[in-house]
């Protein structure tokens, strides 16, 4: 195997977030380098757009995901267009606060918050058990929308939820609490401390990152003939049992395995 084709690994071991920053130091390095030794004064926002570009360039090689490209492409020239509207400084810091209470360790899980549409309730509640009783747990529960609808619409069953960002898991709760769901509760953990066995159907909206260990999770600790679905994100090399199709905005679909 050749040195090249060992770096892009070793680089994705680094968290997205940072990789993605280092890259943005390197083309701001490499260009300004580059620059000087040419001799050409460039206005700051063309500096911004090829480095923009060198950097979109550089996370491409870096193997990260698609979605990266357009954050590294646009993040200077944002940034220098931002401030060059003269905007207050305790403006960036509150934009800061917020986004660290609603993704908090998103950084590090690299799953962000997404919310699933009511189609795809609709389409969660044509699983659920519909004359017993049944316990059901949203594995990052966001800001409760799954929790609250379920538990109107099957009142026989008990719904707990986990979430690990501040702001989400603050909404959700008293958005249950404020309501009267008196099946339903949200606990602020992350899902690798929730113990599966407990429950009978397990709900995941997440990212492709994460599947193959929650999978993991899944077979070790779920019950026999438990239902375990995942909206959008599937599981390689362990097609779902059935798959459900929404034609909500994103055309979401519900991958369902039953163990």
């Amino acid at each position: 195997m050749s040195e090249n084709s060992i770096q892009p690994r070793r680089m994705r071991k680094l968290p997205p977030v940072f990789l993605a920053l280092l890259l943005q130091l390197a083309a701001f390095v490499l260009l300004t380098f580059g620059v000087r030794l040419l001799g050409h004064a460039l206005s700051p926002i063309v500096f911004a757009l090829a480095c923009g570009v060198l950097a979109a360039i550089f996370s491409h090689l870096a193997q990260q995901a698609r979605w990266w490209l357009p954050i590294q492409l646009l993040f200077v020239p944002a940034l220098v267009i931002t401030l060059s509207a003269g905007i207050p400084s305790y403006v960036f810091l509150l934009a800061f606060l917020l986004m660290l209470v609603s993704y908090w360790s998103t950084f590090r899980t690299q799953v962000p918050l997404y919310l699933s549409s009511d189609k795809v309730w609709q389409a969660l509640g044509t699983q659920l058990p519909a004359d017993q009783p049944f316990s059901f747990i949203d594995l990052g529960s966001g800001i409760g929308g799954v929790l609250t609808h379920l538990s109107r619409t099957h009142p026989q069953g008990t719904f707990h939820g986990v979430e690990t960002a501040p702001l989400p898991f603050a909404w959700s709760w008293l958005r249950i609490k404020l309501g009267g769901y008196h099946n339903c509760r949200v606990y602020w953990r992350s899902l690798w401390d929730c113990d599966l066995s407990r429950y009978d159907v397990a709900f995941a909206y997440l990212s492709p990152v994460p599947m193959a260990a929650l999978w993991e999770k899944v077979q070790k600790e779920m019950r026999p003939d438990s239902l375990f679905i995942s909206n959008t994100f599937a599981v390689a090399e362990h097609p779902p049992q059935r798959i459900l199709k929404t034609d909500d905005l994103h055309h979401s679909e519900l991958h369902v395995w039953r163990k």
